[in-house]
């Protein structure tokens, strides 16, 4: 087995190393290297409940995020719904161009504090990319293909389910892939609305000015959006006529 033939395991790999160095120990270490004095870190079991946390939330999110963008790509893909296109492409475009950390701040008054801005935050940021990703990749599918399912007699809902979205897959994994890397950055955003996540010692970190846990936070977020990505190239393999890249 070649890493090079598998870009999962090399990711993968990157995520396990980011992990080691989040631990107290090595966080320490790195601190002391550029001329800090280590404090208080986060212990490893508390660090790893912030990470399950974080995990739960940006899952929640991704779901979403999936279910809408996917939705409506599949939607304003259709010949029935095409004058409504530009309209759903722009109130996405007009979502994401508000930051994560403005559209928190702005659900704070109506939602309250902790999960539910976080996920709103994610949501918005995220549909655009699943909604473009979708559309592009179902318009990668061959007239062709959809022309000789018709001529065996496929309906319209089988065409779509039989032929364009399995043909269309590496395209929808690659969508789904950058709405995972945005889920766990914006998660992290959600520690500013009192959401338990690894956000939460960064932030922590700049209040107490203390480098320890922030580094921590930092390397223990990276890892999980390189593991997440990982887990996303491994699928992508498994996906119908799709090879991980």
């Amino acid at each position: 087995m070649r890493v090079r033939q598998h870009p999962a395991l090399a990711v993968g790999l990157v995520g396990v190393a980011l992990a080691a160095m989040s631990h107290p120990t090595a966080a320490a270490w790195i601190v002391g290297g550029f001329g800090e004095e280590p404090r208080r870190g986060l212990n490893p079991d508390r660090l790893l409940t912030l990470g399950i946390h974080h995990l739960s939330l940006s899952a929640v999110g991704l779901a979403l995020v999936a279910l809408l963008g996917l939705g409506l790509g599949i939607l304003v893909t259709r010949a029935f719904a095409e004058s409504v296109r530009g309209g759903v492409d722009g109130l996405a475009a007009a979502a994401q161009a508000v930051p994560p950390v403005v559209m928190v701040a702005l659900a704070l008054p109506i939602l309250g504090f902790g999960g539910p801005p976080t996920l709103l935050a994610l949501v918005a940021y995220g549909v655009m990319p699943v909604l473009r990703g979708t559309v592009s990749a179902l318009e990668s599918v061959s007239v062709e293909a959809r022309e000789a399912a018709e001529a065996l007699g496929f309906t319209k809902l089988q065409i779509l389910l039989r032929v364009e979205l399995p043909l269309a897959m590496p395209g929808l994994v690659d969508a789904l892939r950058t709405a995972v890397v945005l889920a766990i950055a914006t998660t992290a955003v959600g520690a500013l609305a009192g959401a338990s996540t690894l956000g939460t010692p960064i932030v922590a970190g700049l209040q107490n000015q203390n480098v320890l846990p922030m580094l921590q936070g930092v390397l223990a977020t990276a890892a999980l959006a390189f593991l997440c990505d990982a887990a996303m190239l491994a699928l992508a393999d498994l996906a119908p006529g799709g090879t991980a890249r």
